[in-house]
């Protein structure tokens, strides 16, 4: 997986192909707290009857994963990074109506290869 940022890299490899690695700047990290809405959580019960995706929830999550790989981004930019190897999520459940996305990886300045 990787995603495009203007000239930022962010991958879930060690590696970027074409790039080298000539500067590693440190772990960034990031999250997101996100709510459930109550008319989810309906239709989410009534899913649970007949089974099947609940969309309304893989939407939030996927929104959640955006927004932590976001702030990841600006604070890997703050240390000077132009890329972000090694990303990964992480989730918890911070209470029955909310969870957690936690996105974190290594900052990194990127050189073309030659």
């Amino acid at each position: 997986m990787a995603y495009a940022y203007d000239d930022f890299i962010v991958t879930t490899t060690e590696t970027v192909p074409g790039y080298r690695v000539v500067r590693v700047l440190g772990v960034v990290a990031a999250g997101v707290v996100l709510a459930r809405n109550i008319g989810w959580d309906i239709l989410a019960a009534l899913r649970n009857i007949v089974g099947g995706e609940i969309k309304e929830y893989t939407e939030l999550m996927a929104r959640a994963r955006d927004i932590a790989v976001r702030r990841l981004v600006e604070k890997a930019r703050g240390l000077g990074a132009n890329g972000v190897v090694g990303l990964r999520f992480a989730t918890s459940v911070v209470s029955s109506l909310a969870a957690e996305v936690l996105a974190y990886g290594t900052a990194v300045v990127l050189e073309r290869a030659a």
